[in-house]
């Protein structure tokens, strides 16, 4: 089972890193089940979805994260 649709919006007052954490925390169990280049794109769609812009170097550390286990977002 994957989650295709976003759980959060961007209408909530969290924090940009607490959005970027929800959304990875949605996206781990699917992101490690996909190569490393799916995982950046289903993250950057995600990221996109939800209104978040980041560099192709932040969301290839955090899928490179993602895939072996816990991330810190600042």
């Amino acid at each position: 089972m994957t989650q295709d649709e976003p759980i959060m919006d961007g209408s909530t007052d969290a924090g940009r890193g607490e959005r970027i954490s929800g959304i990875i925390e949605q996206m781990r169990a699917d992101l490690q089940l996909r190569p490393l280049e799916g995982s950046e794109r289903a993250l950057r769609q995600r990221l996109d979805d939800a209104g978040i812009q980041l560099s192709d170097e932040e969301i290839s550390r955090i899928a490179r994260d993602v895939q072996s286990g816990p991330s810190v977002v600042d």
